[in-house]
């Protein structure tokens, strides 16, 4: 009986196992665990523990398929999911063939054992990369241990370090896609050769070529390859070498795009798979090889070539597979093709093309084409019946003239068309305006003249652009331009317009920006302009009686210089330019003679305080002093990062003690003067004609400075991060540096740091509050790591301290100063003034550097001005410095640099309505047009110029003259000698429209790239 029992017993207890949740469910609650959020309920409404089959496998569970008893895949694509996901416990789940958890917030690292999932054949977690999480750290080496893996996608975190090896081995891998990473190292060109995959990946990551490899990169292809991308690295070297065939497998796609490859592009010959071609904006010489638009042997439907330094002529395109051609950003040559094949786009923008367009009349069916900044001269042909498909035409920036063909008028399918820059004369084509399908019309800087008359419009017209700046129309605006109720752009500045505006341009709802500058209208301001407006200019009309309260938002440049009758209501002291000439006149007499004597009194004062502080000396009886005793006092007391003052009679200055936090304020900035009277008691007196205001940024120290104290732990005990593999020390090392101040700014104070093996270091210690959480700010500064370029200066590394107020950061120490202070004409200047030949190259060096900051590195600069931008050594190489601070700091911190940025005369006008203003690739356009500005006249931005109007900034100082005619009148009086010199007067009108483009409204301002051709051409 009692072994009966015991019986029953063990029945019972094997039962209540049985109905004990399975691995593969405790494996999947334990995921769970980590969700944060879930928006949709997808995965915490339904994995819970009343819906758990007890056979093993929840397949009611969503996301989850089952196989049997076993979870065979867990599918939670595109569900917003935010997790701090442990992915190990998939390790659990045995049967498990596919595992997809794309576009989500899922952070974490991938495990370690990550091999030990065996059955897995389909891996895809991409594109986790939202703000603030992702999934990072080195992608691990037993992944390769995956035999049976066919899909593979890690593509769009924040992976990093390099690539392991082993992918190659995996011999059922079709698809590989690692892009948009961070992933850096030497890239491995075997992996090519052997891999069985047919889809490739890696762009968008830091990858290098490898020593070997350096000359030539690709030394063949696997015939498994299909698709292969490996654009946005930094891959050198030459394609291949003597343009083998075999090298190119059976390719179909190919992209190395954004690299820095070089050398002749090889001739693709028998390639007979090859579909896309993208080399685009690498370093390719030479002439393209006819093979590639013959289309003899290649079935190619897409060739970007464009920006490299390719040359020569191109006769035709024959190519009768080839749809879409860009060509752009090179140096080619000669007339335009003759023939253009099946190509429906073609861009052959920003070349030396000349002749004129008459061989258009042998091109096909075009759909997009784009011609702009060529040579290109002679009138538009009135030709249709190859451009009945066209969609978008730009003939910008040539030589052409004759009028407005009517026939431009038929295109039915005409989206865009931009014809500005050019010398097209005649009536303006009234019935461009009242096109059905057109939505951008750019017509400005030409020499159309009459008038604009049409009748009212009916609902047809699709215009949300339209710009007819800088010609020679007349009479009054018409009423109808109230029908074009999509516009969200109009720009008539610059016309000979007169009259009263019309109050039907209250019904444009949606136009956000609005330019009449530089007209003769007459009359108020209409009181309905809508509220939508972001940008407005009046400036240089006659306009009277009260702004509108609702454009009072607007600067006052937007309103004046001109418009004298027109007021403010209670204005701001001296804010409002309207008045008696005469008694503003003899006003400002009054402020200068007080000013003068005020000053004249302060330097009398001053000289006899010194005076009789050296009478005083001279009664004295002066020990006797060595220099060895000097040396020795002096060398016993030095200053450092990580050491107080610890005694000594010598002098330490701490930087809290040069200069009163002033946030928010450009006082921040300690110029020369100010370090030198922090010392001496002295500030030397700044005279000059026009006012004068700190420099900005942070300025250098002048080469008399003491060593100064900065007020800092006794040493710094956090972690020291390197961004840079080439140099190596210790945060015990920094802590000992002896350090000097070079200026402060808003976000921060910058010091020179000497090492113990006599490297100099540019330190900046950031403002308690401004940097970013240390996860958010070590991704963003990883970004940064290894730049090597000519014209940007290096970063080096980081450090994180314990504290709030401890993070530094490295970057190249770069002598002999900033541009400003070789520049502006004060006291202290460094050497004699710049040559035009000297700031024409510092020009260029700047373009360069920002060119290689948006396009290689695909960020803004977001802090550019002239003491950020330094100069190196004896020939005075221009690099930028304090780039990309904003990636760096939070919101607060860059707003604050933004509105500093606009004190200083450099901040965009766009950022100053938006609330939560970023830096941008325009805003860093804008910037670079200032420091041109300020190269060609020698001013600072930051400085008020005295004009007929009264004050007014540097950049409508400069319009107004320009505006004037008088813009040779712009020029630094240094550069007057060098204005016989043909060429130099030459270039620097040149310089001067570059600069005054970039300093437009941000619709019609260039991108960098195309102000670095234009400056390196002069």
């Amino acid at each position: 009986m009692r072994i009966f029992r015991l019986f029953v017993v063990g029945l019972c207890f094997v039962s209540s196992l049985g109905q004990l949740p399975s691995q593969d469910i405790l494996a999947l609650l334990e995921f769970k665990k980590g969700i944060k959020h879930d928006p949709t309920g997808f995965v915490l409404d339904s994995w819970n523990d009343e819906s758990i089959d007890f056979n093993g496998c929840p397949s009611s569970w969503n996301g989850i398929m089952c196989n049997g008893g076993n979870v065979a895949a867990v599918v939670l694509d595109n569900l917003g999911l935010s997790a701090d996901a442990d992915l190990s416990v998939f390790s659990n789940l045995t049967m498990l063939v596919k595992l997809s958890m794309s576009n989500n917030s899922i952070s974490g690292k991938l495990p370690h054992n990550l091999g030990d999932f065996k059955s897995l054949e389909y891996l895809d977690i991409s594109d986790n990369l939202h703000e603030p999480n992702s999934l990072s750290g080195p992608i691990p080496s037993s992944l390769t241990r995956l035999g049976g893996l066919v899909y593979l996608n890690l593509s769009l975190n924040g992976f990093t370090k390099s690539i392991p090896k082993g992918f190659e081995l995996m011999t059922l891998l079709d698809a590989l896609d690692l892009h948009g990473n961070m992933l850096d190292g030497k890239f491995d060109p075997e992996f090519l050769l052997l891999t069985t995959a047919s889809h490739v990946d890696f762009s968008g990551n830091l990858l290098v070529s490898s020593a070997k490899e350096e000359q030539k990169f690709l030394v063949g292809i696997s015939p498994s390859v299909k698709h292969l991308n490996l654009s946005y690295n930094q891959i050198t070297g030459s394609l291949v070498s003597g343009g083998a065939a075999q090298a190119f497998g059976s390719l179909k796609v190919l992209d190395l795009s954004h690299n820095q490859l070089s050398g002749d592009l090889p001739g693709f010959n028998f390639v007979y798979d090859l579909q896309v071609l993208r080399l685009g904006n690498n370093r390719f010489s030479g002439s393209i090889p006819n093979n590639l638009l013959k289309g003899d042997s290649l079935t190619l439907t897409e060739l970007d070539l464009s920006g490299n330094n390719l040359s020569g002529p191109i006769s035709m395109i024959t190519s009768t597979t080839l749809h879409t051609l860009n060509l752009s950003s090179n140096d080619l040559s000669g007339e335009l093709p003759l023939l253009t094949g099946s190509c429906a786009v073609i861009d052959l923008s920003k070349n030396q093309f000349e002749g004129n367009l008459t061989r258009l009349l042998k091109w096909g069916n075009v759909e997009i084409l784009d011609l702009s900044q060529n040579h290109l001269t002679g009138s538009i042909p009135e030709v249709t019946s190859q451009f009945l498909r066209l969609n978008y035409l730009n003939l910008s920036r040539n030589s052409l003239n004759g009028s407005i063909p009517k026939v431009i008028t038929l295109f039915p399918k005409l989206i865009t068309l931009d014809l500005s820059f050019n010398q097209l004369g005649g009536p303006l084509l009234t019935t461009l305006l009242t096109s059905s399908t057109l939505n951008e019309l750019r017509l400005q800087n030409n020499v159309l003249s009459g008038n604009i008359d049409f009748s009212p419009l009916s609902n047809d017209s699709n215009l949300h652009v339209l710009d007819l700046s800088n010609n020679q129309l007349n009479g009054d605006l018409p009423d109808g331009l109230g029908s074009f109720t999509g516009l969200q752009m109009l720009n008539i500045g610059g016309n000979d317009f007169s009259g009263s505006l019309p109050t039907s341009i209250g019904d444009i709802t949606t136009l956000n920006s609005l330019d009449i500058s530089r007209n003769n209208f007459s009359g108020p301001l209409p009181e309905n302009l809508p509220n939508s407006l972001q940008s407005f200019n009046a400036s240089y009309n006659h306009l009277s009686g009260v702004v509108p309260e609702n454009l009072r938002k607007f600067p006052l440049s937007s309103f004046y210089p001109g418009n004298s009758d027109l007021q403010f209501p209670n204005p701001p002291p001296g804010s409002s330019p309207a008045g008696n000439p005469s008694k503003k006149h003899l006003k400002t007499v009054i402020k200068v003679v007080i000013i003068v004597s005020c000053v004249a009194f302060v330097i009398i004062l001053i000289l006899l305080a010194i005076f009789i502080h050296y009478k005083r000396i001279s009664q004295k009886p002066s020990p006797h002093v060595t220099n060895k005793n000097v040396s020795r006092q002096a060398s016993t007391n030095p200053s450092s990062f990580g050491g107080r003052d610890r005694g000594g009679a010598g002098l330490v200055v701490s930087a809290e003690d040069l200069v009163t936090s002033k946030k928010g304020s450009s006082s921040e900035i300690i110029s020369p003067e100010e370090k030198m009277a922090s010392i001496t008691g002295f500030s030397p007196s700044k005279t000059s004609h026009f006012s004068w205001s700190p420099e900005s940024g942070d300025s250098y120290t002048v080469e008399s400075l003491s060593r100064l104290d900065v007020r800092s732990p006794d040493r710094l005990a956090g972690e020291l991060y390197f961004l840079d593999d080439t140099v190596s020390f210790t945060a015990e090392e920094l802590s000992r540096a002896p350090a000097e101040v070079l200026g402060r700014s808003s976000h921060g104070t910058s010091y020179r740091a000497t090492l113990d093996n006599g490297m100099f270091l540019t330190v900046k210690w950031l403002r308690e509050g401004v940097a970013k959480q240390r996860k958010e700010f070590a991704k963003e500064a990883k970004k940064f790591a290894n730049i090597r370029h000519p014209n940007v200066v290096g970063l080096r590394g980081y450090y994180w301290g314990p504290t709030q107020h401890e993070k530094l950061i490295l970057s190249d120490y770069i002598s002999p100063g900033s541009l400003a202070s070789f520049l502006y004409d004060r006291p202290g200047r460094k050497g004699p003034p710049l040559t035009w030949a000297q700031r024409l190259k510092i020009a260029v060096d700047v373009a360069r550097g920002l060119n290689y900051l948006h396009f290689d590195r695909v960020v803004p600069h977001g802090n550019l001005k002239a003491t950020n931008v330094l100069l190196d050594g004896p020939d005075l190489n221009a690099r930028v410095a304090d780039y990309c601070l904003h990636r760096l700091m939070t919101q607060s911190g860059t707003i604050e640099q933004i509105l500093d940025a606009g004190v200083l005369g450099y901040r965009a006008p766009e950022l100053v309505a938006s609330k939560k203003p970023l830096p941008s690739f325009k805003s860093d356009v804008y910037a670079f047009g200032v420091i041109l500005l300020e190269l060609l006249t020698g001013k600072c931005a930051g400085d008020v110029v005295s004009g007929a109007d009264g004050g007014v900034g540097l950049t409508d100082w400069v319009r107004l003259r320009v505006a004037e005619g008088r813009g040779s009148e712009c020029f630094d009086a240094v550069l007057a000698p060098e204005t016989s010199i043909p060429a130099a007067d030459k270039g620097m009108k040149e310089v001067l429209g570059i600069a005054l483009r970039c300093v437009r409204s941000v619709s019609d301002r260039p991108g960098i790239k195309t102000i670095y051709e234009d400056l390196s051409s002069i």
